[in-house]
């Protein structure tokens, strides 16, 4: 096994995985993206420049393919993955009754099924490297209280949530840590997608109006630095969310009737 720790990170074609696998590459990590984007793969560890970079182009609904992602980056990193960063994930926003039956199974099938796939792949990987070596899976603020007009994409991310709380307490015995980050709107390009099928309104557009904060992807990928290294099993990202996981907890009736009144911003 090889002396160099490594991180495999899906979703890592752009946004935040890409920030991730920066700043983890910048310290000295091997790392490793999978993506369905082969391009934005090349760009990713084009930045990072140190030779200690793989690249996998796969697709998070596919539990096989996990397996053989999983298996040809261990073999390029020496031996070893010492984190998983489940972090593959799109946005669905709009009402439950104008989100078509594809779009739903979509949001499910990479969200929450590309999850749980990964982690049943990525167990035998970060036993090897344990004590120490962590799941890390991308939740979000639409986890902590549910987003109105994105039923689907904020169940999704309730499952996140609940998943890593599981695991958390399954694999805490085998010395393998599992965390979540939690963050808000983040400045990624899934800003300029139109929330659903029924829209042409970009997300970015949607979060301006209701007067939102959207936060650098680079404070997500300090986020995940500690998240990794640390004991906190959820880690909030941005104003938005530490307000939001506030709120839920000490003033939840304020925010039932915040999210009643205020705009959606994934949609109406």
């Amino acid at each position: 096994m090889g002396d160099r720790k490594a991180i495999f990170i899906t979703g890592g074609g752009s946004g935040i995985g890409r920030a991730i696998a920066h700043l983890f590459g910048q310290r000295g990590w091997f790392v490793g993206v999978g993506d369905i984007d082969t391009a934005g793969m090349d760009q990713t560890l084009s930045a990072i420049g140190n030779g200690y970079t793989y690249a996998h182009k796969f697709d998070v609904r596919d539990r096989a393919a996990w397996d053989t992602a999983l298996d040809a980056f261990a073999t390029a990193a020496g031996g070893r993955i010492d984190v998983v960063a489940n972090n593959a994930g799109i946005p669905l926003g709009g009402s439950l009754s104008e989100n078509s039956t594809e779009e739903i199974d979509r949001c499910i099938d990479i969200n929450l099924k590309g999850v749980l796939y990964g982690a049943q792949a990525a167990l035998p990987w970060l036993e090897k490297t344990a004590p120490g070596s962590c799941l890390l899976n991308t939740a979000s603020a639409a986890g902590i209280y549910g987003t109105s007009g994105a039923s689907v994409y904020s169940a999704t991310k309730f499952g996140v949530r609940g998943a890593t709380e599981a695991l958390d307490a399954e694999w805490a015995e085998l010395g393998v840590r599992v965390r979540s980050l939690c963050p808000g709107f983040i400045d990624t390009p899934l800003l300029e997608h139109a929330p659903n099928q029924q829209s042409n309104e970009a997300i970015r557009d949607r979060v301006r109006a209701a007067g939102l904060e959207i936060t650098p992807v680079e404070q997500v990928a300090e986020a995940a630095w500690a998240a990794v290294h640390g004991e906190r099993l959820h880690t909030l990202v941005g104003q938005t969310a530490r307000r939001l996981a506030f709120g839920a907890r000490w003033m939840p009736g304020r925010v039932r009737r915040m999210a009643r009144a205020t705009a959606r911003p994934l949609g109406q």
